[in-house]
């Protein structure tokens, strides 16, 4: 392999992020039970949030929308101003989680900035995401940082261009294949699988990658393994 720079992903690959939505999501279908069970609002919620990917992208704030789209739609427009007030904060306790580094993540980034270059490739809300990195304290390990609004093979065209690297020479590391990997692979680049606990169902596939460029590891400190 001949990789010049390393992409991570930054949600559920640098930093603990599903579970907090999935926290957020038990709380709001706990205040709307009273009009539907519980995994029914769950799949509603789903529903509207992908629906609703096109207008608002990802992100915290669109998820905020989302909720209050669910609940008006659920509740026949009679979820009261209260509920809504709930909700929208439910969405600002979510913008102000920690940011929980994963293991190890230091010491690989700090290992791997010694002989790549090292950027970030993530997708959501800029500001959110421009927050998540200041307050990770590890922003200084990359060369440049990438927010972008999707993830498919044009958007990682996009970046490698402005990278001055051909798709050979990038590698991508990530936690979901939907999104980290595949893309990657169909343009000719390298990408690593690291598993998270917790995904978004719709980054969820079900797939069985055979290829040369890809690789899955257990754990985030196994990528020094293959790249020594």
């Amino acid at each position: 392999m001949d990789i010049k720079v390393i992409a991570f992903d930054a949600d559920d690959t640098l930093w603990v992020n599903e579970p907090y939505f999935q926290n957020t999501e038990k709380k709001f279908c706990t205040l709307l039970e009273e009009f539907l069970p519980q995994h029914t609002l769950s799949r509603e919620l789903l529903k509207t949030e992908i629906d609703n990917l096109a207008i608002y992208g990802y992100g915290i704030k669109g998820y905020i929308l989302s909720m209050i789209e669910t609940a008006l739609k659920v509740s026949d427009n009679t979820i009261s101003i209260e509920a809504i007030e709930r909700i929208i904060g439910f969405g600002k306790e979510l913008l102000n989680e920690p940011i929980e580094l994963l293991d190890n993540v230091e010491e690989v980034l700090a290992a791997l900035q010694l002989h790549y270059r090292i950027v970030v490739a993530t997708k959501g809300d800029l500001l959110d995401q421009e927050t998540k990195l200041k307050k990770s304290g590890v922003s200084h390990y990359f060369h440049h940082i990438e927010i972008m609004s999707d993830k498919k093979e044009e958007d990682y065209l996009k970046l490698i261009k402005h990278l001055d690297i051909r798709p050979d020479e990038f590698m991508m590391i990530g936690n979901s294949l939907k999104s980290d990997i595949i893309p990657v692979i169909n343009i000719g680049g390298h990408a690593i699988h690291v598993p998270y606990h917790t995904t978004w169902a719709h980054e969820q596939v079900e797939t069985t990658l055979d290829h040369a460029n890809f690789r899955h590891v257990e754990s985030l400190k196994d990528v020094l393994e293959l790249l020594r």
